[in-house]
C-alpha cells in the first residue's frame, strides 16, 4: 500500500520529521501563542492561515522544480540529500543552543487582514521553508515513480502538520505561551526535539544512502 508511490512507512516519517521541525519553540510559535492569548483566537487563526498559505507557495515552487533536478542527476540528487541532512543536523544545533531569530510580525490590535497578510508574507520570505523544500523533502521521495506528485503530495503533508500544529498553539495559547516564556521548560522542549531531530539526521542519512 502506497500514496502517490511512496510506501507509507515513508509518508509516517516525513510527517514525523515535519513534526519535530515545527513543534522546536521559536519566534513564529511564540508569536502565535501571544497573538490568540492576548487578541483571541481569530487573530490567532488569521495568522495561522497566512503561514499555512506562504508555506503551501513556496511547497508548489519547489516541488515543481524539484522533479526535474531529482531526474536529471545523481550528483545533485546526492547533493541535495547530503544537503538535507546538514540541514536537519543544523536545525538540532539551533534548537538546542536556543538560538531564535527576529521575525517582523503584525502589531497586536492589528485587523484580521493584516495577522493574515504578515503571516503570508513572512514565510514567502522565510529561506527555511525554502531549504527544507530543496534538502530534506527529496530524500523521501521514490525516484522510480512519479516524482512530481510524490513532491506535491510530501509538501501537502508538511503544510499539514505544520498547520495542524500552529493551528493547536492557537487553540491551546494560554498553556503555550506559559510553556514558551517559562526558560526552564521551553529549554527542556527544545533540548529534547533537539536531540530527537539528530536522531532523525542520522537515519536520513541511511534511508538515503
Amino acid at each position: 500500500m502506497d500514496l502517490a508511490g511512496l510506501p507509507l512507512a515513508t509518508v509516517g516519517a516525513f510527517a514525523l520529521t515535519s513534526a519535530l521541525i515545527e513543534l522546536t519553540p521559536g519566534p513564529n510559535m511564540a508569536y502565535l501563542a501571544l497573538v490568540a492569548a492576548t487578541e483571541g483566537r481569530k487573530p490567532g487563526m488569521s495568522a495561522v492561515a497566512g503561514v499555512a498559505l506562504g508555506l503551501g507557495l513556496v511547497g508548489l515552487a519547489a516541488a515543481l522544480g524539484l522533479a526535474a533536478i531529482i531526474s536529471s542527476s545523481d550528483l545533485l540528487y546526492q547533493a541535495l540529500r547530503w544537503g538535507g541532512v546538514i540541514y536537519l543536523l543544523w536545525l538540532a544545533w539551533d534548537g538546542w543552543r536556543g538560538a531564535d531569530e527576529d521575525i517582523e510580525h503584525a502589531p497586536l490590535g492589528s485587523t484580521l487582514a493584516r495577522y493574515f497578510r504578515r503571516g503570508l508574507i513572512t514565510n514567502l520570505l522565510n529561506p527555511k521553508a525554502a531549504v527544507f523544500y530543496i534538502a530534506v523533502l527529496p530524500g523521501f521521495t521514490v525516484t522510480t515513480a512519479n516524482v512530481t506528485a510524490q513532491t506535491l503530495t510530501l509538501s501537502t503533508i508538511y503544510v499539514a502538520v505544520a498547520t495542524g500544529i500552529h493551528a493547536a498553539i492557537v487553540l491551546l495559547a494560554g498553556t503555550a505561551r506559559v510553556l514558551l516564556e517559562d526558560p526552564r521548560r521551553s529549554g527542556i522542549v527544545r533540548r529534547t526535539l533537539a536531540l530527537a531531530l539528530a536522531g532523525v539526521a542520522i537515519w536520513f542519512a541511511w534511508k538515503t544512502a
